[in-house]
């Protein structure tokens, strides 16, 4: 209750945190693209200046002044200059100010404005993906390992020194995590992905779920008063090869805004992975190899229509469809206390996959006033299935190669599907001193899970009940936010916000009829500081709170076989886990950042690999077993040299201290690990880019799970022709093929795993890109032209 009226109160005091001052903003563009560095000039009746500025990296600009009457000039060069009379008695937002090319001779003048790979915000890093070439002809997930900080390893998305991420495509919640949302991901073209914002500590109105912060994919949106249609093909060749062939089409004219895209792969890729159980009684020795199908087909529409120079209405679909088909062949050795074999363990499957999911949105956008009052309305639904369909016997060898017995036949049967619909309203409410932001969602999950076992070990499918099971799952949240940002004055800045969620959770094992309910109300406060001591130095605070509940399959109870020595099996009474997050940095001249966080996570879940030497089984469960403290400190270098280098470096050194919180059978390790990236981009021409990234990190013991060292270099090459219309591009993956998981050991109950992977970690890939379009429409003019797409937030 005490925090109901702390919100109330806050929800009341706020707005009236407010100091008079008199501010003129605005943001300037072309074709939606910011103009950066022009010249915002302020003069009196006189003709005298009274003050100026230049636009920053997103193309605003703000003055502040007494009222009066003045007349604001806005230019660039190879553009017509703005002009305007304006009479200020109260603080006035211009919104989206557009600067047209110059016609006559200036048409052979190229303006150029390169924006930097890696822009840094208060509460985000923005990874600027159409800058990147290692991402080019890749996917989103492509994209996202390019990213600063940023990790995907073995089914898991992550930033540095936090835990798993979830993510955002434009803005809306992906509800997927693990292997669904890397397959989900890997359907996504990067070429249709503008930028991703990596957010540790996001503000209130964003979700409070994912321990890791946010991740949010801003895709790409047509310019104004244009058309493109863009083709790429792409071969990506490691062990074996797949294609992807991929259209996008943009159109944007006076009111309308429309793009569609459609594309499909076909191919393999090679997977393997490995396990070394260390029974009592000997070593077993575990080795899997695989051929997996790429095959998928996704698309996507986007359509938006201003009603009004203050209304726009939009729907979006977005929609794939997977067959990852996968034969597999495990050979395990089970060795004696003297490490010689005893027996040779066979299993051979075939998995028949498949997955598919939709997702819908609908919104609306009411500019209220000149102001910058703005409310938006979205309607979302999100659709997924999936299914597994694993045949798979077990047969066991002596040395020399005789068979001795069958120990396991068995189809396993699995299906999943999840409905999600949520619908949300946000404010935006600028006042004269605060600029306030304030909303509300509603959202339903619902989630089936199905196991079906037959035994097949006498030729026939004969069903098993005592390992067949149905899993129901559903999820309500409500949630409310606001959001405060204040410049106390042109040094000190402050942004406050809490958002409160109600969440109620049901689930329900059919077969062992046994309900599990949770209900729960939280309060997530976010708080960012940021002071600018001079043009060369200026400094960072943030504190957030998140929580990171479990997905549906870690709340199943029942057993999935993944072969005849392993299965996996969920936890029906996990607990959401807490995060509190504080993080301070300091930048010195916009090139050299030092960061410093620590984190601290209460009820801790994940993976515990477990065995029972009895049976010589894995068992792979999910518990809350954790309290841990993580801290770090890192510095970030940029560097340019003149127009052809780009140079981002990143240094980091990281600890933890964990406490095992619910009497497993193990002992928590902790070292100093070292994490490096650097990522370079070389102009060796006006149309020839080379891109080289490289990353390491040391072996890290962290809580349960110790991990060897890792490092990879990235080498890609980018060619334009015929005026940047064709794009040709190629990229070696890991040249040393020393970037994949290796060394993943934990012990538990007194018995060690090691565990590995390698799905074609080190491949090839060529891509060919063909850009045409009508660049400029001619169209009636208009005042100031659309405003630049938002960023949606909804989708939980």
């Amino acid at each position: 209750m005490n925090r109901i009226i702390l919100f109330a109160f806050l929800t009341i005091a706020l707005p009236l945190w407010a100091k008079a001052q008199l501010q003129l903003k605005g943001n300037v563009k072309n074709n939606n693209e910011p103009v950066v560095w022009a010249n915002v000039i302020l003069s009196g009746p006189d003709g005298k200046t009274v003050t100026g500025a230049l636009t920053k990296d997103d193309g605003s600009f703000e003055l502040k002044v007494k009222s009066g009457s003045y007349k604001l000039k806005i230019s660039f060069v190879g553009f017509t200059e703005w002009a305007k009379e304006i009479l200020l008695d109260k603080d006035t937002d211009l919104g989206t100010v557009l600067l047209k090319e110059e016609g006559g001779n200036l048409k052979e003048v190229s303006i150029v404005y390169k924006k930097k790979m890696v822009e840094y915000k208060a509460d985000r890093l923005v990874f600027n993906v159409e800058n990147s070439v290692v991402a080019t002809g890749g996917t989103a997930v492509n994209a996202i390992s390019a990213a600063p900080g940023v990790m995907v390893q073995n089914n898991s998305i992550s930033m540095l020194g936090k835990g798993a991420s979830r993510v955002m495509i434009d803005g809306r919640m992906i509800e997927l995590t693990g292997q669904e949302l890397i397959n989900y991901l890997a359907s996504i073209p990067a070429e249709d992905i503008k930028s991703i914002e990596v957010m540790t500590n996001p503000p209130a109105k964003y979700e409070a779920r994912g321990e890791g912060g946010l991740i949010n994919i801003i895709l790409k949106k047509g310019q104004m008063d244009s058309w493109r249609n863009s083709t790429s093909l792409t071969y990506d060749q490691a062990t074996y090869g797949f294609a992807t062939l991929r259209n996008s089409f943009l159109y944007n004219k006076n009111k309308l805004k429309f793009s569609a895209s459609a594309g499909g792969r076909l191919g393999n890729q090679w997977v393997s992975e490995g396990l070394d159980t260390y029974y009592p009684k000997g070593l077993w020795e575990l080795r899997t190899a695989g051929k997996q199908k790429q095959n998928n087909a996704s698309g996507a529409l986007n359509f938006d229509y201003d009603l009004s120079a203050r209304t726009t209405v939009g729907v979006q679909y977005l929609g794939n469809y997977n067959r990852p088909d996968r034969n597999d062949f495990t050979h395990t050795n089970i060795r004696n206390t003297t490490n010689g074999i005893d027996s040779i363990l066979k299993n051979t499957g075939v998995n028949a996959l498949h997955a598919n999911s939709n997702s819908y949105n609908a919104h609306s956008i009411f500019k209220l006033d000149t102001l910058g009052r703005k409310l938006s309305f979205d309607m979302d639904f999100f659709t997924y299935g999936s299914g597994v369909d694993n045949n798979f016997a077990a047969k066991t060898y002596l040395p020399g190669g005789k068979y001795l017995n069958t120990v396991q036949s068995a189809r396993n049967i699995s299906s999943q599907d999840v409905r999600n619909t949520s619908i949300k309203v946000d404010m935006e409410h600028p006042l004269k001193a605060i600029n306030l932001s304030y909303g509300a969602k509603i959202s339903f999950i619902n989630s089936t899970a199905a196991i079906q076992y037959l035994n097949t070990i006498n030729g026939n499918q004969v069903p098993d009940p005592s390992r067949s099971n149905a899993f129901d799952y559903k999820e309500r949240n409500q949630a409310v936010y606001l959001n405060g940002t204040k410049n106390i004055n042109e040094q000190l800045s402050l942004q406050f916000g809490l958002r409160l969620e109600n969440t109620q959770t049901e689930g329900m094992s059919q077969t062992l009829n046994q309900k599990n309910t949770n209900n729960y109300l939280k309060l997530f406060p976010t708080f960012y500081l940021s002071w600018k001591q001079n043009e060369n130095n200026s400094f960072l605070f943030n504190y957030g709170r998140r929580i990171n509940r479990p997905s549906f399959e870690n709340l199943n109870p029942f057993r999935s076989y993944i072969n005849s020595s392993s299965y996996s099996e969920g936890n029906p009474f996990l607990k959401p886990s807490f995060n509190d997050n504080f993080d301070f940095t300091y930048a010195w001249k916009g090139n050299l950042r030092t960061n410093v966080f620590f984190n601290v996570t209460t009820d801790g879940f994940g993976v515990v690999f477990t065995s029972d030497p009895a049976a010589n089984q894995q068992i792979i469960s999910r518990q809350n077993y954790f309290r841990e403290y993580f801290y770090g400190i890192g510095e970030n270098y940029t560097l340019n040299i003149g127009s052809w280098l780009q140079s981002q470096n990143l240094v980091y050194l990281l600890g933890s201290k964990s406490k095992f919180t619910n009497g497993i059978d193990a002992t928590p390790h902790n070292n100093v690990q070292l994490y490096m990236t650097s990522n370079n981009t070389f102009s060796l021409s006006a149309s020839t880019k080379l891109q080289a990234d490289f990353f390491y990190t040391s072996a890290v013991k962290r809580g349960l799970f110790e991990l060897g060292a890792r490092s990879g270099l990235n080498l890609g090459i980018k060619q334009s022709l015929m005026n940047n219309k064709l794009q040709l591009s190629a990229l070696v993956n890991d040249v040393f093929n020393s970037a994949y998981l290796k060394d993943y050991a934990s012990v538990v109950n007194g018995i060690k795993q090691v565990y590995s992977q390698n799905n074609s970690s080190r491949y090839f890939r060529i891509s060919l890109t063909f850009n045409f379009g009508n660049d400029k429409i001619s169209v009636k003019d208009r005042a100031f032209g659309n405003e630049e797409e938002r960023k949606r937030t909804s989708g939980k």
